[in-house]
């Protein structure tokens, strides 16, 4: 395993960290409609992160060659989560439960199609 299949390797924890942090903070706000400050910390780490890693597998350097469909689904949906956590931190009086709902639902949906589209 050269150097850059560890960094391509560890990009992808931190990416999978990033959502995980997105997904917890959502769901553990449900109760009292408010969302976490961690969200929007993991919501920037897997938005860059994946940039990266598409990057790195675009190159040839890590990974293997990316289905840029996939990647442009994958973009479109990490971008409207991003823009809902955003929001959600300057104006927290919009977040209800069924805000939160639909930012943990769309990670979860961003995660399923990372594992099951093939």
């Amino acid at each position: 395993m050269g150097r850059m299949e560890i960094v391509y390797g560890v990009l992808v924890v931190l990416h999978l960290i990033g959502w995980a942090m997105v997904l917890g903070g959502a769901l553990a706000g449900l109760r009292t409609a408010t969302l976490t400050p961690g969200a929007f910390h993991g919501v920037l780490t897997a938005l860059v992160t994946g940039i990266l890693l598409v990057g790195l597998a675009s190159s040839g350097v890590a990974g293997h060659e990316p289905n840029n469909v996939k990647v442009a689904v994958k973009l479109v949906v990490a971008l409207v989560v991003t823009g809902l956590v955003v929001v959600a931190r300057r104006r927290p009086e919009v977040v209800t439960s069924g805000y939160l709902g639909g930012v943990a639902g769309l990670t979860a949906l961003n995660v399923a199609i990372a594992v099951l589209w093939r």
